[in-house]
């Protein structure tokens, strides 16, 4: 991914999102066994994650893509909003004060499988929103594509995950529509 890689508070946001190749089908989070590796690779074994967990999670990877696409200025569908507000509405945070008076959000006690994972990223994401690195996270606009990437433009308005495919793609469809008009 090289320069389109998010800012480590948001890799697992972005490697959750990229568990699914659009173009090509390829879902690494397609079986029990293709779960169990992702958690093994990103270190997840203190949440539990499980076969029944997978259809959640496949859920909660669309809604992510689908607010990441919201950043290239494509509304989300409301049911990808709708599933999004169910799975962080399970998946509660609290705020903690350390000894130096540092405040932090964190997981609520008690959550495991999915609703400890999903409140593990809802951190990750709010801190990001608070750094301003959130609206960064995008969805390549190409309807085949949709990879999922970090903006690093100086003004923060890349639509494609790369202009050399997705975006010469579109440039091209473009040309070709204005010149059959």
């Amino acid at each position: 991914m090289g320069d389109r890689q998010a800012p480590a508070s948001l890799v697992l946001v972005q490697e959750l999102a990229n568990t699914l190749d659009v173009e090509s089908g390829k879902d690494r989070l397609g079986t029990a066994d293709d779960l169990a590796r992702f958690v093994r690779a990103h270190e997840l074994t203190a949440f539990r994650l499980g076969a029944r967990d997978l259809a959640g999670l496949r859920e909660l990877r669309e809604a992510l893509r689908a607010a990441c696409l919201a950043h290239t200025g494509s509304p989300a569908p409301p049911e990808a909003v709708t599933a999004l507000d169910r799975q962080l509405s399970e998946a509660p945070l609290t705020l903690r004060l350390d000894g130096d008076g540092e405040a932090g959000l964190r997981p609520a006690h008690g959550l495991s499988g999915l609703p400890a994972f999903t409140a593990h990223l809802a951190v990750r994401i709010a801190t990001a929103a608070g750094d301003g690195t959130w609206a960064r996270l995008k969805a390549c606009e190409a309807h085949d594509c949709q990879w999922v990437y970090y903006d690093r433009s100086p003004a923060g308005r890349s639509r494609w995950c790369t202009m050399a495919v997705c975006g010469s793609r579109a440039k091209m469809r473009a040309y070709r529509a204005r010149r059959t008009r």
